[in-house]
């Protein structure tokens, strides 16, 4: 909740003009998903009609897109916000625009990634995949319970065929260098 709020301060400071890219609205329009983000006039359609704006103060996919055709590119790709749309595709059908607007957050999601902007949870929770198969760790305590109760042990994960399903996914590369360079730093 902390990222939220801290987030959210940041977006109702004032912008300076440093912080404004020209560039980047027509960077988007060059890639597949984000071609028509022009389109929007703000009609807030899809941020009324989303599900999670309704349970949320903070995510609003109107206000990233407009920080976007702003240029306010480090706004938008270090929102924590950007990763709570869970890409239901409501905003897109009802957008009057015909603005695809889920996968303009799908852009605007990897270009975060491509800049290495990736909330913790999910370095940790793609690292935890990415060793056991699983997408979190299986607490000891649970494992014993299941052993008490009778009930058969735990299907392991297949790490390593994950893996090679994931082989390729910018935000997968990104988090195992990450842990590579920690792995380094820490014999060091």
């Amino acid at each position: 909740m902390t990222e939220i709020s801290a987030t959210q301060t940041s977006s109702n400071q004032p912008i300076k003009t440093s912080e404004i890219d020209p560039k980047f609205k027509y960077e988007l329009v060059a890639l597949s998903g984000s071609e028509k983000i022009l389109r929007c006039f703000q009609c807030g359609t899809c941020t009324s009609d989303c599900p999670i704006a309704r349970y949320s103060d903070s995510y609003r996919p109107r206000t990233l897109i407009h920080m976007a055709t702003l240029g306010l590119k480090d706004r938008v790709l270090k929102s924590d916000t950007l990763w709570l749309c869970v890409a239901c595709f409501t905003c897109t059908d009802r957008c009057p625009q015909d603005i695809e607007v889920a996968s303009v957050i799908r852009v605007f999601r990897n270009l975060a990634v491509e800049s290495g902007c990736i909330p913790q949870v999910f370095k940790d929770q793609i690292g935890s995949v990415l060793e056991s198969g699983y997408a979190y760790k299986i607490p000891e305590l649970r494992i014993k319970k299941r052993e008490s109760q009778g009930l058969p042990p735990l299907p392991k994960g297949d790490a390593e065929n994950v893996r090679k399903v994931l082989k390729g996914i910018k935000i997968v590369e990104s988090i195992q260098n990450l842990k590579g360079e920690a792995t380094n730093a820490n014999r060091q």
